[in-house]
This record gives C-alpha cells, sequence and structure tokens, in this order.
C-alpha cells in the first residue's frame, strides 16, 4: 500500500478560522477563491488528479466534481454550484478533470459530465448527474453539511 502525502494544514475559507488536515495534492485542488465573489468555488481542476485512497480518508463534508473544461454542461453547472456552496464554506470542494481511463472518475463510476458526488468522511451520501436545479444542490451541500 502506497503511503498518503505527507498532511498539511489549512484554514478553512470564508468562515471559522480552525485547522483541517488535508494531504496536499486535494488540498491545492479545493476551495479556492473566486476572485469576482469572493465565495469558496474550486475553479481549477485537480492536479495531479487524487488518488481514490486520499479521497476515502478526507474527514467532513466534501463535494467532489468531475468534468471538463470544454464541457458545456459542466460550464453551465459552475453558477448553480457557487450559489449552493456560497452558504456551506466548511464544504469542501473538488475538481477532477475527468477522461476515459482515468482512474479516479471509474472508481466512482462516473458516465456522464458534470457528476456531483456529494461525501461525508470520505462516505458517498448522494450523487446528481447533470445538475440543472440549484435548489436540489444546495439540499445536498446542506445534508453533507449538517450529516456527522
Amino acid at each position: 500500500m502506497t503511503a498518503l502525502p505527507a498532511p498539511r494544514l489549512r484554514s478553512a475559507l470564508n468562515g471559522p478560522r480552525r485547522a483541517v488536515v488535508v494531504p496536499l495534492a486535494i488540498d491545492n485542488a479545493c476551495n479556492q477563491v473566486n476572485p469576482d465573489t469572493d465565495m469558496p468555488l474550486a475553479t481549477d481542476y485537480a492536479d495531479p488528479e487524487p488518488r481514490r485512497e486520499d479521497i476515502d480518508a478526507i474527514t467532513g463534508p466534501t463535494l467532489l466534481e468531475f468534468g471538463t473544461p470544454w464541457c458545456g454542461h459542466c460550464r453551465a453547472a459552475q453558477p448553480l454550484l457557487e450559489q449552493a456552496l456560497a452558504a456551506h464554506p466548511e464544504v469542501r470542494h473538488i475538481k477532477v478533470e475527468d477522461a476515459s481511463g482515468r482512474p479516479l472518475g471509474r472508481s466512482f463510476r462516473v458516465r456522464i459530465w458534470p457528476t456531483l458526488i456529494f461525501l461525508r468522511d470520505g462516505e458517498e451520501f448522494e450523487r446528481m448527474a447533470r445538475p440543472t436545479d440549484v435548489a436540489a444542490i444546495a439540499r445536498a451541500v446542506a445534508g453533507i453539511a449538517a450529516a456527522g
């Protein structure tokens, strides 16, 4: 079994100032503040792609978004995600660029983009494919934020 990368401390954005430990590769991909709105929305895809073991080891609420930069449905979902995540800065948002043969997407059985996987402590809580309803996304985000 490969060892996890050394954890690194970081503060939650736009929320209570508490330290959370996340693997560095995941930390670099999540909750970057959108400069246009000052809201925690990952704007870049994770590079390198996180490993499934790293995702499974995350504690707390996490929204894992699979898609591609050129996908029109993925781009259309961004304002919806931004609205839904605005009320829950404690939810970690990780964007994963998916493609045929990419191991993380295959491990989650992603078949269509965007696919949102709502996780709590590494366990899948809910999933949505090609979401178009901000209220449904907000309910799922609130669900993982409240679970636990």
